[in-house]
Formats: C-alpha cells, sequence, structure tokens
C-alpha cells in the first residue's frame, strides 16, 4: 500500500499530496495517468512488479470533489 501511494503522483482518497491541490487547496485527481487498479508482485529483495488493471466508467464517472 505505502509503495502504491509513492508511485501515485496525485491526491486521491487518503492520499493527499502537497504538490496535487487544487488552487483552493483540495485534492487533485489525475484520472488520465491513475485510472487503474494496482497489485505489487514482489519478486525478492525489495524488488516488486507493478500490474495494473484499467477502470473503464460507463455510468458513473470520476470527478473533481470540492469539500468546501
Amino acid at each position: 500500500m505505502c509503495r502504491d501511494a509513492l508511485n501515485r503522483k496525485e491526491s486521491c482518497g487518503g492520499h493527499f499530496r502537497e504538490e496535487s491541490q487544487t488552487p483552493d487547496g483540495e485534492a487533485k485527481r489525475d484520472d488520465e495517468n491513475f485510472s487503474y487498479v494496482a497489485a505489487w508482485e514482489y519478486k525478492g529483495e525489495s524488488n516488486f512488479e507493478l500490474h495494473k488493471e484499467k477502470l473503464e466508467f460507463e455510468i458513473v464517472h470520476p470527478t473533481q470533489r470540492n469539500y468546501k
């Protein structure tokens, strides 16, 4: 989970990154680059391989949240 959070260059869910926020200070998503399910396969001695499964949204689409 930590490896995946460090790999994502966006703010999403419980992962807030200061460099990825809206002008209002809200979490800024990057759905174009990070719209996938991730699984990290252990390859031994601190070596992991990322496996991705693209998410397809047919009815409800991701949107930018604003809690203000």
